[in-house]
């Protein structure tokens, strides 16, 4: 069921993922013969709430009106990692889920659903930025950081921002089905599911070393992506037998050659993808992975999304060239 939802404020909550909320949750679509939403937004310390945004929000209702919400969400704040919430706010967490309604929260929304003890021995995500010092201050939770939503029956998880969009539009087309969740994301001009997850979106940088015995050898690597490499060949580069070569290699970078090989070749296909019109086979060859189907399964493993997807994410149509 999902024909009430509450959406539970504190302090610092942030105006785009309370937003979205309302736009997929609170807004009356009975002229397009799509079902309503009994929608309240509940203040968790008092009337008046600040956003981080520098304005305030005012809500008549208070705790008592998530007792009969088959759905209770928390939008995103600022301060959720360091900051404690009141005992009353958690104790009413803890009663929705106990008597068989769900819970979702939004960005670092999951921090106030950790603080309840809901993602205890469950799967759940956060923001990408977020994530490590998640599985940190909640050691049993089991932390996904590459995903957009993860459903977790009585518990929902999102990533950041837009990824609200994405769970929301889950809970719809699980409660109501795929055609109501369709009309709602064609009226927010969304997409009704999107493929991959976060790890497509997060900006990671190469390992550094924490010194320069394999500095030169790491050089090289980078100017010659496309070419085959071996162990053998890179301890000769540094001078190092095999076995003392992948030893440094690993102190100093903190993982093995291939895979430091993988993620650099994996980066610069993702900036060629976004920066040029060159086809797949043509960025698969400057990157190492030979052709378009060994670069399709790569870059699926390590984003979960395929080439084509992602530059259609970060490029636009105008840039797709060639199917992958």
């Amino acid at each position: 069921m999902l024909k009430n939802v509450a959406v539970l404020l504190l302090d610092e909550v942030h105006p785009f993922e309370l937003g979205v909320l309302c736009e997929v949750f609170g807004l009356d679509r009975s002229d397009e013969g799509l079902p309503v939403t009994d929608f309240a937004v509940v203040s968790a310390e008092g009337p008046v709430l600040q956003t981080h945004a520098g304005f305030t929000i005012s809500t008549p209702h208070g705790l008592d009106r998530l007792e009969e919400a088959d759905l209770v969400a928390v939008p995103a704040g600022s301060h959720f990692m360091e900051r404690t919430y009141p005992e009353e706010v958690l104790d009413a967490l803890r009663r929705t889920v106990e008597r068989g309604a769900r819970v979702l929260s939004v960005c670092s929304g999951a921090y106030v659903l950790g603080a309840a003890g809901l993602l205890d021995g469950r799967r759940c995500t956060t923001h990408w930025r977020h994530a490590e010092e998640l599985a940190r201050r909640f050691p049993e939770a089991r932390v996904e950081p590459d995903v957009l939503y993860v459903d977790d029956g009585a518990v929902i998880t999102s990533a950041g921002t837009a990824a609200g969009i994405d769970a929301a539009l889950h809970l719809v087309r699980q409660a109501h089905g795929p055609a109501v969740a369709n009309a709602i994301a064609r009226r927010m001009v969304v997409p009704p599911h999107r493929d991959g997850g976060q790890a497509q979106y997060i900006k990671r940088p190469l390992p550094r070393t924490r010194c320069d015995t394999v500095g030169d050898t790491l050089a090289w690597m980078e100017r010659h992506l496309d070419q085959e490499m071996t162990v053998e060949q890179l301890a000769a580069q540094a001078h190092m037998s095999p076995r003392t070569f992948a030893r440094r290699f690993q102190q100093e970078t903190g993982t093995t050659p291939y895979r430091w090989l993988l993620r650099q070749r994996v980066l610069l296909a993702q900036h060629l993808l976004e920066t040029s019109e060159e086809t797949m086979d043509t960025i698969a060859g400057r990157t190492g992975f030979g052709n378009a189907a060994s670069l399709r399964h790569q870059f699926v493993r390590s984003l979960g999304t395929t080439p084509n997807a992602y530059r259609r994410t970060f490029r636009g149509p105008a840039g797709i060239t060639e199917a992958a």
